[in-house]
């Protein structure tokens, strides 16, 4: 059965785009586009030995195409909570004072569910559970006189959301028989929608392993025989799928629910879709959540779990819709996977939310958080929309996450931008002519800076050139020493040379420990690969050897 949603356009590409698709242009053709864009300067001199062809293009001899333009910082944050973190003016403060002794009481009502909901949730899995609490693995579903005691939590987890301010919640739709649709995924906008949905379908969760260790609410969702996942670990994401089609497909066991966003957002956007919900193949009923306010943006995004807390015991009320959507089945065309299934599904809930799709992803939060970290402004400036990033060109978080260490340390501004001079530093080099080329490479729109959307974008696109692995190689075998087939520092100073670059004692010393990773004293093949793999411009250095040029020193 075809899906109930209209066919998406493509979700692949970046949200409210201006970028161009890169140009593919013979190597000729793109020189002379660069000839026009940076102009002749006293760069041609060293262009010439580069082995650029003149033309101003430092990667000329990969026979590279453009990078896509970049658009600069998205308007689009999904993760910023709107409500100021103090304050929110004199209407703010009085309603404050005024419910200080209702958030007490409200406290009180937190505490005692939780306590109740605890003592319940343990006599359930008292002798079900292996000693750590959890249920067995490979365990069948919960026996029917344990879950008719969860009953109990389950009221708990309501008194739980009246006490946070949601007296009442409307809903939309009704949830589709289970032996339609086993799997729910909803958008994650607070810690709100867990507890809602423990309450409504008391349904198996896929949770974090981090969340186990919480007190009190780790019992309680072991109760849910949660599906256990470390998103960073490719073995535990399949045994993750695997566990989700086991119980996906026995109707004895409870609905299976899924956050596909990852994490948290603002609710004024989707972001991409994780794929563990779509890979199993089975319906999917979406479910959307909304939360209406004025005043209170109860979304959890850069605000603390304690300061939204205390926020939400002093309202009047909190306003909560939940909506069921029609049931997304699996495409009937084979050659349609779970990418297709997942841009389905959240093409049908965006159109309910009315919110625009994006390409954002967790790993963008990730980034973010990291920036925040380093005391760094304006941070949302440093995501780059991770999704579009891994689909273009393979790179995952954790590689990004290993860039935006170099790019921090970089000395970046209030705009999340590096300076050419700040950008060479970190390499110990000064701005000679060849690195202003390599630099203007990554600034396409010739700002003297660039941001790290445009650093990631650059350091991935040169990586994905088809000569680019092989001129690694052969960079290593004309520089390296026949005797120990390394690369001494007195050697990668000559190499230097041949372009031109001419770095003082600290900056060689600095440059060579960039490529000398395994700290040895000297720069092995693994080491070359490595660095050359991790900051792919550095190759512009070894083109006169490549290229068998020779250095001529005019004297």
């Amino acid at each position: 059965m075809a899906s109930t949603s209209p066919s998406p356009t493509s979700l692949s590409t970046p949200l409210l785009s201006g970028s161009v698709a890169p140009a593919r242009a013979a190597a000729n053709g793109h020189a002379n586009a660069n000839n026009h864009r940076h102009g002749h300067d006293d760069s041609d001199a060293a262009a010439s030995v580069c082995g650029d062809g003149g033309g101003g293009d430092p990667f000329a001899f990969l026979s590279e195409d453009r990078p896509p333009r970049d658009r600069g910082p998205s308007p689009a944050d999904p993760f910023r909570n709107g409500t100021p973190a103090w304050g929110g003016g004199v209407y703010a403060w009085a309603r404050t004072l005024l419910l200080l002794p209702v958030a007490a009481l409200r406290l009180a009502l937190f505490g005692l569910a939780i306590a109740i909901g605890y003592a319940a949730t343990w006599v359930a899995l008292r002798g079900w559970a292996d000693v750590q609490g959890r249920p067995r693995e490979g365990a069948g579903p919960m026996p029917a006189w344990r879950r008719r005691l969860m009953w109990i939590t389950r009221i708990s987890a309501r008194c739980i959301l009246f006490s946070f301010g949601y007296h009442w919640i409307r809903k939309k739709g009704r949830p589709a028989p289970r032996e339609l649709a086993p799997i729910v995924v909803s958008n994650h906008i607070s810690y709100i929608e867990p507890i809602f949905f423990f309450y409504e379908l008391f349904p198996t969760i896929v949770s974090s392993e981090s969340h186990d260790a919480l007190p009190f609410v780790g019992t309680i969702i072991r109760a849910m025989q949660v599906i256990y996942v470390d998103r960073f670990s490719p073995a535990s994401r399949k045994a993750a799928v695997n566990e989700i089609k086991r119980k996906a497909a026995c109707n004895s066991f409870p609905r299976v629910l899924l956050f596909p966003e990852g994490t948290t957002t603002n609710g004024r956007f989707l972001i991409s879709f994780q794929h563990g919900a779509f890979i199993p193949g089975y319906p999917v009923q979406p479910v959307v959540v909304r939360y209406p306010h004025v005043h209170f943006d109860q979304s959890w995004g850069n605000i603390s779990l304690l300061k939204l807390m205390f926020k939400m015991f002093t309202q009047f009320h909190n306003f909560m819709e939940v909506e069921y959507l029609p049931v997304v089945y699996p495409p009937e065309i084979k050659q349609e996977n779970a990418l297709h299934f997942a841009e389905n599904t959240n093409y049908a809930m965006a159109r309910a939310l009315n919110v625009l799709p994006t390409s954002y992803s967790y790993g963008d939060s990730m980034i973010m958080a990291r920036a925040v970290e380093a005391g760094k402004a304006n941070c949302s400036n440093y995501m780059v929309e991770m999704a579009w990033v891994k689909d273009m060109y393979g790179v995952n978080t954790a590689e990004a996450m290993e860039l935006l260490e170099h790019f921090l340390a970089m000395n970046p501004d209030s705009d999340g931008c590096v300076k050419a001079q700040d950008f060479w530093a970190h390499f110990g080099l000064d701005c000679s002519p060849l690195c202003k080329k390599i630099f203007h490479y990554f600034d396409y729109n010739i700002k003297d800076s660039i941001t790290f959307r445009q650093f990631l974008v650059g350091c991935a696109h040169l990586k994905k050139q088809p000569l680019f692995q092989g001129a690694c190689e052969t960079a290593f075998e004309k520089c390296r020493d026949p005797e120990t087939s390394d690369i001494s520092r007195g050697q990668l100073a000559d190499i230097l040379r041949l372009s031109m670059l001419l770095p003082s004692d600290d900056g060689m010393l600095k440059l060579f420990n960039t490529f000398d990773v395994d700290g040895d004293e000297k720069i092995s093949r693994d080491d070359f690969i490595r660095c050359l793999g991790r900051f792919p411009f550095l190759i512009a250095f070894f083109a006169a050897p490549i290229n068998g040029e020779v250095y001529i020193e005019i004297v």
